[in-house]
């Protein structure tokens, strides 16, 4: 068992909050002495330099260009692959103590560097100063706790009881080879440090692709553990997908993927890596989350868990609730306190120590908010939002207003498709029963909530919900938040691929495969 990170919430418990803001400011002004700077590619335990690169502007004021990344070739994809190949046999020979204890003392750092690794994730891709601590806390806790699975245990040595008398026998969970760590934008050092950490720790190699919106938090990691680790253990390649990621999807010397984004982009991947010959896939691919509430629910709570799961970074979450289903009777009382909370929700650069809502990733999602208020408009009703916020201080970002939308039917698309956006769609219900129903009527299965006093309505939830993460009454968020160790993050349907949550006690098996050893000892 690990003590989780919890920044935030032992600086309220020791009424220090006013030194969390301190250190957080302290940290941005480190960080903002550093704009513009150019980094490199990490092969084969080099920096790899570039006069091709791509600037990383800040989604928050697009005229900060936080750092320089090279555009990597498929020629150099090509070599990070060959180099965590030639890296495999040192660094997987490696004794698993000596693994966890490389892995705690990265977290060790991590801790002591948080505020401004924090800091940097805020800029980057628009947390605010809590949720950007949130995800540094939760990559600290990832890597302690893989290295208490690993050797809690045993490195995954076990011995069977054996067939026969003169026979010795043991289970060993083997590492497979090179991993391909293919990362999101929204979770840039949770995600890509959890995924490349499953695959190193367990002594597989590793070739990291980052999102372009999103590489500064991952290099973080490369540069602080390459040096402690075999050369070539770990890989860091920055670039287009079309030819980065393809190029490891398609790598004949991968021997598998982790991947964490979009269904299409996810499944697409799939099918190109297990081609020619079955391979492990872990992939996390988005949610449709819903949450229910009852007659019975306590408004109070179910509004703020609604509020803070729908538009905590602004939708931009896999787990976020982005569909509600509300007992008809008390619908308009719900959507009365939900629009009250959230008209109060402070917009504006995520950094700042006030600001609840910074602003959305980049163009693209904007493009897509545009395209869903208007067709909200034309099939439903905009209960509140649904504008761009344009002047000011918001005239150089990417922001817009939460929406709330109401009156469309449950098979619309709005309601159907993952939009990664604050916007949610709130339908009613009469009977429990259709609730459900419609809950489960999702090609996704993430994350889902219930808010309801009535104990055989919350057992019916957790009995019939296809979801992999389910809360019941969570006010501080309905669907979103799931905790390392307490709350394994799994998808279900087109959610997920493998079954297994991050940060829990399955997650590394996905990353061996077993082979059963016996010694046979004749009389």
């Amino acid at each position: 068992m690990i003590e989780n990170e919890n920044t935030w919430t032992n600086a309220v418990k020791n009424n220090s909050t006013d030194e969390f803001h301190k250190k957080f400011d302290s940290a941005l002004d480190k960080l903002r002495s550093e704009f513009g700077k150019s980094y490199p590619l990490i092969i084969n335990g080099k920096e790899v330099h570039s006069d091709q690169s791509f600037e990383v502007h800040s989604p928050s004021d697009t005229r900060i260009i936080l750092a320089k990344f090279p555009l990597a070739t498929k020629e150099q994809t090509l070599q990070a692959i060959e180099a965590a190949k030639n890296s495999f046999s040192q660094w997987s020979a490696t004794p698993y103590q000596n693994r966890a204890q490389i892995f705690r003392e990265v977290a060790n750092q991590f801790s002591q560097e948080k505020f401004y690794l924090a800091a940097t994730t805020s800029m980057e891709n628009g947390k605010n100063r809590l949720e950007a601590m949130g995800e540094l806390d939760e990559t600290i806790d990832f890597l302690r706790f893989y290295a208490d699975q690993l050797e809690s245990n045993q490195g995954f040595v076990k011995p069977t009881r054996p067939a026969s008398p003169n026979e010795k026998t043991q289970s060993v969970l083997k590492p497979y080879g090179v991993w391909g760590i293919i990362s999101p934008f929204n979770f840039p050092s949770a995600i890509a440090i959890g995924m490349s950490s499953g695959a190193l720790i367990t002594g597989n190699s590793v070739v990291l692709k980052p999102a372009s919106d999103t590489p500064l938090s991952a290099f973080r990691f490369v540069n602080m553990i390459y040096k402690k680790i075999s050369p070539g253990a770990i890989n860091f390649v920055t670039g287009l997908g079309s030819i980065v990621g393809q190029t490891i999807v398609e790598s004949p010397h991968v021997s598998g993927i982790a991947f964490t984004g979009s269904k299409e982009v996810g499944l697409s991947g799939f099918r190109t890596f297990t081609k020619n010959s079955p391979k492990p896939f872990i992939s996390e691919m988005g949610g449709k989350n819903p949450v229910i509430i009852t007659e019975s629910a306590d408004l109070e709570k179910a509004t703020d868990g609604v509020m803070r799961a729908a538009f905590g970074y602004g939708g931009q979450k896999c787990s976020a609730c982005s569909r509600v289903y509300v007992q008809k009777q008390i619908a308009p009382k719900f959507l009365e306190k939900l629009v009250s909370k959230t008209q109060n929700l402070k917009i504006g650069l995520p950094w700042e120590k006030e600001t609840y809502l910074g602003p959305i990733i980049n163009d693209s999602a904007k493009k897509k908010f545009e395209s869903a208020v208007e067709l909200a408009k034309k099939d439903g009703k905009i209960v509140f939002g649904g504008d761009i916020l344009k002047d000011g201080l918001y005239q150089n970002g990417y922001y817009v207003r939460p929406t709330i939308v109401s009156d469309l039917p449950n098979n619309h698309k709005l309601v159907k498709e993952e939009l990664f956006l604050p916007f949610l769609c709130v339908q009613e219900f009469e009977k429990f029963d259709d609730a459900i129903v419609q809950a489960n009527d999702s090609e996704y299965g993430l994350t889902a909530g219930i808010f309801s006093q009535n104990k055989s309505e919350i057992d019916e939830f957790f009995s019939k919900i296809e979801a992999g993460v389910t809360y019941a009454n969570r006010a501080q968020s309905a669907t979103t938040g799931a905790m390392v160790q307490a709350q394994p993050f799994v998808g279900w349907k087109n959610s997920g691929i493998s079954g297994k949550g991050a940060g829990g006690a399955y997650y590394l098996t996905q990353f061996l495969r077993e082979q059963t050893q016996t010694i046979c000892n004749e009389q």
